[in-house]
């Protein structure tokens, strides 16, 4: 599509959007509804009586990042970063939160803990979720075993997916086109597809939703030629597809009890290259089927709940070293909530995982895949009672408290323990809260790092890895419109699991990692709420970290968005990352160089138009200036890209 042209329609489209807003007379009821966290407690608490900052992205946000990867949603979030999130869009995800890496940070999906066993780090890829069938997204960073288990080290993300209508049947479609290009190709060719739809209701007292999503994106190859290259500067383009398909019958069967079940199955296809700056023909399948179950049972004060799921996972690699991991796992968690004269609020339960997985790979003397580790070896089970109370004072003392015991099949039993205090004092619609905590929290090694053999990483003389996290900060709200915090963080590892970049052996550190840093979130709403500032500021203190690789000292975002009209909004976000070290795997000489990258900021537009009651149309323009830079050493970023959407709801 020739360039001109390709703006040209967008320019028209807009225009119309903000010509036809002043003419449309449909209102929306706005509620504004007291803010409520979940994740520090599991009971909907008022966000000044939580010890925590906790961010939390709403259903609305999530409505204005269609078509955007569940990880760049994230990457917004203050002392989040995910390397790969704006490299092409199978690559690989680097999940680090305050200088943690993916297996320091839990992920759970509508109260249940996922992962993968068969992954090096045993963490869930969040390139299988599609942010078109997620309501919400709670952020609880700082160390949270207590609550959450093994691995919530540094933060625990917990996702809920789509609810049913009240209606007795609602269907929304939603539909996107876009380009995929990077800095140096700016032809305006259109490469990214993304379509969503999904129909639920509640008959009675059945409840049901059915949901399919499907990305298809080419265009961009995953590696680039690196600056002393005689490779030449053309690549391969590297394609990306995604299916999504979620279902979920509930029933109530009275106002106390209620039960439902679900199923999804996702999956995705991604070419990919052979290494920095190394263009290949490669072919990587990943698929999820996951099932599980839901019952709430309350009665006066309080309420029981049991959760699980039992998940099939399978990854395929075509390379020139072909491999197949095939994991299982079964997670529950059930637990029972108690409230005494709405001050003091229990859960008692237990938390339970069971995890193992095959992997067959081809040896050098064969063509043919062989079986490498045996899920009658790799395996093992999680069984950790816990125990949580929160106070709340009348007079603005809060206290969260709580223990688990960690039971493990191989490693026997752990301790863990937190507490948090906070105080907040109310004035008018003010209030300011102090706060501080400190959490310990427990890392077993995975089932990869323990017992792999086909690529010689494995050790099974791991340790398992133990942190403490003392946080201290204060945060104001001013009259629900504005507000503010301040917040410090100091985190210290013993048996640190790190590996050998020449050898790749997974080993125990023998020296205490420590890492600090400060988090600032601020937010306001002004001129009658039509403008809106969201911003924040992450401060990380690399120097300390023996592996800090692709982690920035410094980032900085912030969002400005604006009511143009009753159904018109627009708004400008700005992202800046300092430079980051990075290595350089040489693949002639099997070393590993250290590299440095460049800071970079991006710079995205955004605007929306409801046409009708069932009926709006986005755009958005990413990378505005073309900002030319690498998340990853040798890898491409995408460089200035349009999407152009609709989305229908009856």
């Amino acid at each position: 599509m020739n360039k001109k042209v390709f703006f040209w329609a967008v320019l028209v489209v807009l225009g119309a959007q903000i010509v036809s807003a002043q003419e449309t007379t449909e209102e929306e009821k706005i509620n504004e509804l007291e803010e409520v966290v979940l994740s520090d407690s599991k009971f909907k608490l008022k966000r000044e009586q939580s010890g925590k900052v906790i961010t939390r992205i709403d259903t609305e946000e999530l409505r204005r990042s269609q078509g955007q990867s569940v990880a760049t949603v994230l990457n917004r979030v203050a002392g989040v970063f995910i390397n790969g999130s704006n490299n092409a869009a199978g690559e690989p995800l680097g999940v680090s939160v305050r200088g943690g890496r993916n297996r320091q940070v839990v992920i759970r999906i509508d109260g249940v803990t996922v992962s993968d066993p068969s992954s090096s780090a045993g963490d869930y890829d969040l390139r299988l979720l599609s942010v078109s069938q997620i309501e919400s997204i709670e952020i609880l960073k700082g160390a949270s075993s207590t609550l959450y288990g093994s691995g919530a080290a540094t933060a625990v993300i917990n996702i809920t997916t789509t609810s049913e209508s009240k209606k007795e049947i609602a269907a929304q479609f939603s539909s996107s086109i876009g380009t995929n290009q990077s800095q140096e190709d700016q032809e305006y060719d259109i490469n990214e597809f993304v379509n969503s739809a999904s129909i639920n209701g509640t008959i009675g007292k059945v409840s049901y939703l059915a949901s399919l999503s499907h990305q298809s994106t080419d265009g961009l190859s995953a590696a680039e030629a690196l600056p002393d290259s005689s490779t030449g500067d053309t690549f391969d383009r590297d394609a990306f597809n995604k299916f999504n398909v979620y279902a979920k019958l509930g029933y109530q069967w009275s106002k106390n009890f209620k039960f439902h079940f679900f199923g999804n199955l996702d999956q995705f296809k991604t070419d990919f290259d052979g290494g920095a700056g190394l263009d290949a023909n490669n072919r990587f399948n990943s698929q999820q089927l996951r099932a599980g179950s839901f019952w709430e049972a309350k009665y006066p004060n309080g309420s029981f709940t049991f959760v699980d799921s039992y998940a099939l996972l399978e990854r395929e690699f075509d390379s020139n070293f072909p491999s197949r991991f095939e994991s299982r796992v079964y997670t529950f968690d059930a637990y029972n909530k108690y409230t005494i004269k709405n001050t003091l609020y229990t859960v008692v339960g237990a938390n339970g995982s069971y995890n193992d997985f095959n992997l067959f790979n081809v040896p050098f003397d064969s063509t043919d895949l062989r079986q490498a580790i045996n899920d009658n070896e790799a395996d093992f089970d999680i069984i950790d009672p816990y125990i949580n109370l929160v106070y709340v004072s009348k007079f603005g003392l809060n206290i969260n408290t709580g223990a688990r015991l960690n039971i493990h099949s191989n490693y026997g039993t752990h301790l863990v323990y937190n507490i948090n205090p906070s105080f907040t004092y109310a004035f008018g619609d003010n209030y300011i809260k102090g706060l501080t905590s400190y959490s310990t929290a427990y890392i077993t090694p995975s089932l990869f790092q323990l017992f792999d053999t086909a690529f010689f990483s494995g050790n099974p003389d791991l340790e398992p890895e133990e942190s403490t996290t003392i946080e201290g900060g204060i945060e104001f709200s001013h009259q629900k419109k504005a507000t503010i915090s301040v917040v410090y963080f100091d985190r210290k590892s013993e048996n640190f699991i790190t590996f050998d970049p020449n050898t790749f052996v997974n080993f125990n550190s023998q020296e205490d990692i420590e890492i600090n840093g400060v988090e600032v979130e601020t937010s306001a709403k002004v001129l009658d709420d039509k403008l809106s500032i969201t911003a924040n500021y992450t401060y990380t203190n690399i120097d300390k970290l023996e592996n800090n690789i692709r982690i920035p000292e410094h980032t900085v975002q912030a969002t400005v968005g604006y009511q143009l009209a009753k159904t018109t909004f627009t708004s400008l976000s700005y992202q800046l990352n300092s430079a980051r070290n990075d290595t350089f795997f040489d693949p002639v000489n099997f070393t590993s160089n250290p590299v440095e990258l460049d800071g970079y900021g991006i710079l995205d537009f955004y605007i929306s138009h409801q046409l009708m009651k069932s009926l709006s149309v986005y755009a958005t323009i990413n990378n505005i200036t073309n900002e030319e830079y690498q998340e990853i050493f040798g890898f491409s970023t995408r460089g200035r890209n349009a999407r152009m959407g609709i989305t229908l709801k009856f």
